[in-house]
């Protein structure tokens, strides 16, 4: 029996035995595979996202099958003009910030949004890398063609930012808060980051792809052991799992409200809206920009969207 055979016949297995334990002896006498094979098995389910509890003497029983995006459900539920409203959905990549730029550089519209069930190269900000297992978190790259000079490209940064955090709140009813530049946090833990990158032509943008990279529905355990006392998830926050279509509706929806707003008024608006967001404002902070860095204590955002502090 081929692999893939083998995983839709175990698959089948445990849908038809929902909620009892299947003994390794027992799937490896109606398979006609080895133990060691069973195990190798569950093993390849638990990487494609499927939940397994096992137990000495009583063998395996599924807790969970994995949550995945339909590019039908997503595009059908969003409320927004623009933002999210042609959407390429991905098992596997890279990066989708790779595959969000190559889309841009042929011509995509604004308002492209490329998402991925898995990321094996995502990074964050700095080149740092980026923790994105499959079926569990929400990682996205959205296509912006804006108007406004390089300078102030940080500022959708932070537009996006504030967008998340409402999203969060709105869907899952977690309030989380804002760490400049880019990192959303729960009680202090990293359960989001943004990455924005922009291609420029003569001073002129061309376009900028935001990235958005979500710990949804992570367990302790999908986080790598040097994570676990920085990072948290909104399961692990609100203590169950979270609609990832809806949320990423949530915040392509609460993006183009914002991203509106911006367009019309300028920074102010997103600028106090951040400013109500942040867990930075009145404490210390280092910031850490490619050039250089300064400590001090946050008293707000200047005029281009850098934090301001008092030495």
């Amino acid at each position: 029996m081929k692999d893939h055979d083998q995983d839709n016949s175990l698959l089948r297995m445990f849908q038809e035995n929902s909620g009892q334990f299947l003994s390794g002896e027992e799937i490896s006498r109606k398979l006609s595979i080895s133990r060691t094979a069973v195990w190798k098995q569950i093993n390849k389910l638990r990487s494609l996202g499927y939940d397994f509890e096992a137990l000495p003497r009583l063998g395996y029983r599924m807790m969970e099958s994995p949550d995945k995006l339909s590019v039908d459900q997503l595009e059908a539920g969003m409320t927004s003009k623009v933002l999210g409203k042609q959407v390429k959905l991905l098992d596997r990549t890279t990066s989708t910030q790779e595959d969000a730029r190559q889309l841009a550089e042929e011509g995509a519209p604004e308002g492209t949004l490329v998402i991925s069930e898995e990321q094996t190269g995502g990074r964050g900000r700095m080149g740092r890398r980026f923790h994105s297992p499959r079926g569990k978190g929400i990682w996205m790259s959205l296509v912006l063609r804006p108007k406004q000079p390089l300078h102030l490209t940080q500022q959708l940064t932070l537009l996006t930012g504030v967008a998340v955090c409402r999203a969060i709140m709105k869907s899952a009813g977690i309030k989380t808060d804002i760490k400049w530049p880019n990192d959303i946090l729960f009680q202090g833990k990293k359960v989001c980051g943004i990455l924005l990158e922009s291609a420029t032509e003569d001073e002129r943008v061309r376009y900028c792809v935001a990235g958005i990279g979500i710990s949804a529905n992570l367990k302790e355990t999908d986080f790598p052991e040097e994570l676990r006392d920085v990072a948290t998830s909104i399961r692990m926050a609100g203590g169950k799992t979270i609609n990832r279509t809806e949320l990423i509706q949530t915040i392509m929806a609460e993006m183009e409200v914002l991203y509106e707003l911006y367009n019309e008024q300028g920074f102010e608006p997103i600028s106090s809206l951040w400013e109500a967001l942040s867990g930075s404002i009145g404490r210390e902070v280092r910031v850490q920009t490619m050039r250089d860095s300064f400590i001090g204590i946050a008293t707000g955002l200047n005029k281009d969207g850098v934090i301001a502090g008092a030495e």
